[in-house]
């Protein structure tokens, strides 16, 4: 312990110089009485109200709040839309128009203080596949890990003391982003037991299609930019860092998603008697994904990168000094090696192409001795700054015609099948550009030290999430920081089946939102 602390300290004076109030942090300092006093209120409500704060999250997470649902979205956004007023907001559905998903807006004036932060998270979540989870994803259900078994439900509404906060709600949404939702409402719910003021005026901005990319953010942003006009935005959304740590993140990735088609024989043809003279288009296929990235993870289109900007000196500190995780990942995924030969943190500061699937022919016990027609592959590029959607789509066609591929949108007419002898079908997904924040601002330190006065460990530090949120339209419409602030366990199964929430996180999650809410200054 002490020579960990001791390489911890040395670390951070040869830093000081790049980011203060970070190597400050490091070393956590002790709560003076008057926050161990604030922090004890917030526990103290928490211990007697457990039952009603996991209630609270059971039944949003009831709610189908998925894209493929619009009853469900709506159902969930006037369920959210009924807390804020309950607990006295000016509250109201912000909308693009009939029938998209509407933002949830509350607003909470303190005439005690011009700052304004704005508290944005989404109700939304991923499409599912019931038949993979090992219950109803709209059913949540808790469930603790049992000797010799995966996981051991548990009938929480009838349990004794304080829930064990090692036991996990699973759930569409429970987590990313509900779980953020409720424990801003539950840390408002314990100051307001203490009647302790917020320190800020308060905004509150809940997006209803995130996960569907946000196709109308832009537009409830330009129309609703008095309402939310702020200081900074925090953002309720991703894990904490993978050490268990809490963690602030100044940015995210950007995104953009591309569906190729790669055209072989009209028809399936024995491949007996035309392999190695009939194009394959599986074999196209895995050609060009070697193409444009080694096994290493390199992107190896001339452009991609052009414009990316560098690390700063903070940023890089920062990265530094995060927790080493790399060897106990490996062992979690059940991976010998990851790609390149940087660690994970600044893995995730680079652009990068990744596979998300591809299909061509069959296997197993469906494969036939035949080539395929056609293939397909899905990618999709995460962005870092300063890289643009536009600059992306052009290098990778730029590279495609080099290659000898004839891009189209369509598929191919039979004259175009007969004249070009790489056909390629391009569909390319809405994207948006990634956002690195300035750590060094006087709120970005602000909310590094409210989060780590907020907490029992250090703060874990990250310049930017690998994951994509479209944060770029918070910073490019107000001109603000924008700062992440995730609460959930890393191993959530976002996006996945069985996706849960481990109380813990749940619990420090309202001890962090209430910092935010109560104590941030600046």
């Amino acid at each position: 312990m002490l020579a960990t602390h001791t390489a911890r300290t040395a670390r951070c004076g040869m830093r000081r110089l790049l980011i203060p109030t970070l190597c400050a942090m490091l070393p956590h300092t002790a709560m003076s009485a008057g926050e161990a006093d604030f922090r004890a209120g917030i526990d103290r409500y928490r211990l007697s109200h457990e039952s009603q704060i996991v209630g609270t999250l059971d039944e949003l997470t009831h709610f189908p709040s998925v894209a493929a649902d619009p009853a469900g979205i709506r159902a969930a956004a006037d369920y959210l839309l009924s807390a804020l007023k309950t607990r006295g907001f000016d509250a109201r559905l912000l909308s693009a128009g009939p029938g998209t998903p509407p933002m949830v807006y509350g607003a909470l004036g303190n005439s005690r203080t011009m700052r304004t932060v704005v508290f944005y998270a989404h109700y939304d979540g991923q499409p599912v596949t019931p038949s993979q989870w090992h219950s109803d994803p709209f059913v949540p259900v808790m469930r603790e890990a049992a000797p010799g078994a995966e996981w051991r439900d548990i009938d929480w509404r009838h349990a004794h003391g304080p829930f064990d906060p090692e036991w996990r709600l699973f759930g569409r949404a429970a987590s990313d982003d509900k779980a953020s939702i409720v424990a801003f409402l539950a840390a408002f719910d314990a100051l307001r037991a203490q009647k302790r003021r917020p320190s800020v005026n308060i905004r509150v901005a809940w997006e209803g299609e995130e996960e569907a990319g946000s196709p109308h953010l832009a537009q409830i942003l330009e129309q609703n930019h008095a309402l939310l006009k702020s200081d900074v935005w925090l953002i309720g959304d991703g894990p904490v860092h993978q050490s268990g740590k809490p963690m602030i993140y100044f940015g995210a990735r950007g995104v953009m998603g591309l569906r190729l088609t790669l055209y072989g024989p009209v028809k399936a043809l024995h491949d007996g008697h035309y392999g190695n003279w009939v194009p394959n288009p599986a074999a196209m296929a895995a050609e060009l994904i070697a193409q444009m990235r080694d096994d290493q993870g390199n992107v190896l289109i001339p452009g991609f990168a052009d414009g990316v900007r560098e690390l700063n000196a903070a940023e890089l500190a920062a990265l530094a000094a995060l927790p080493p995780i790399d060897e106990a990942l490996r062992l979690e995924f059940g991976i010998a090696r990851s790609e390149g030969t940087q660690a994970w943190a600044a893995s995730i500061m680079r652009p990068a192409l990744n596979v998300r699937g591809i299909r061509s022919g069959q296997v197993g016990d469906e494969a036939a001795n035949a080539i395929p027609i056609a293939a397909q592959v899905s990618l999709d590029f995460r962005l870092v700054p300063d890289q643009t959607t536009a600059g992306v789509q052009q290098s990778v066609e730029r590279f495609l015609r080099q290659q000898g591929w004839t891009l189209l949108d369509q598929p191919p007419d039979a004259a175009t099948r007969l004249r070009a002898p790489r056909i390629a079908r391009l569909e390319w997904e809405p994207g948006y550009p990634g956002l690195r924040s300035d750590m060094s601002s006087p709120v970005a330190q602000a909310i590094i030290a409210t989060a780590s006065r907020s907490t029992d460990v250090p703060v874990a530090v990250l310049p930017m999430m690998g994951g994509s949120v479209p944060l770029y339209l918070f910073a490019q419409r107000f001109n603000v920081a924008v700062i992440g602030l995730p609460i959930v366990n890393h191993d959530n199964n976002q996006h996945a089946a069985n996706e849960n929430l481990r109380l813990k996180n749940l619990w420090d999650g309202i001890d962090t939102y209430a910092g935010m809410i109560a104590q941030l200054h600046w």
